[in-house]
């Protein structure tokens, strides 16, 4: 009797697992695409899923986008050598982050690059060469050690005025990895 409830327990085990499909979406998000695959037990129970973890990267393009006027990355960088910013903490954890691994790497990745899209126009419009003079004054406004956090309220101050920090090397891989964490807390796979 035992090995029949045994038998019967695997092969309701073996079936609910068969009765899960794949489910993919493609998507352009932070400018880049996406392709979203989750493991789920029918269409509706997917698009659940996929719906939450494209709600969780938009909410974090908005908290770190500099495209976005609203954004907090967009207070810091409009408030360069005037005032410290107070943010969110995650956003303030993410550029302890970055800071954290500009050290680590002397400055070869460094979160205050983007005063440089002034000149090489990241948006695919540049048509010529900047002035040797431009690139100067524009280099002259990067240096992860002019960005100075404080803990104690979570402030962010870029000291010169038109510095500019962006999450362009890291946002869409944190975008990612916490749309991730969140599916698989809620039970998703995939």
């Amino acid at each position: 009797m035992q090995y029949l409830f045994t038998l019967l327990i695997s092969f309701a085990m073996i079936a609910t697992a068969l009765a899960q499909h794949t489910y993919k979406q493609h998507m352009m998000i932070m400018g880049c695409q996406f392709d979203i695959t989750v493991i789920a037990e029918d269409q509706e129970q997917a698009d659940y899923f996929i719906d939450t973890a494209v709600n969780e990267m938009r909410r974090i393009e908005r908290l770190i986008s500099s495209w976005d006027p609203k954004s907090q990355t967009s207070a810091i960088n409009r408030n360069a050598g005037i005032r410290p910013v107070s943010v969110d903490q995650e956003l303030f954890n993410l550029i302890r982050r970055a800071l954290a691994l500009s050290m680590v790497t002397d400055g070869a990745f460094d979160i205050s690059y983007g005063s440089m899209d002034r000149i090489w126009k990241f948006d695919g419009s540049l048509t010529e060469m900047p002035e040797a003079q431009q690139i100067a004054q524009s280099v002259a406004l990067v240096g992860y050690e002019k960005v100075h956090i404080q803990a104690q309220d979570t402030s962010v101050y870029l000291e010169k005025a038109g510095m500019k920090i962006g999450f362009g090397a890291i946002g869409k891989g944190y975008a990612a990895d916490k749309a991730k964490a969140l599916l698989q807390s809620m039970g998703c796979k995939g």
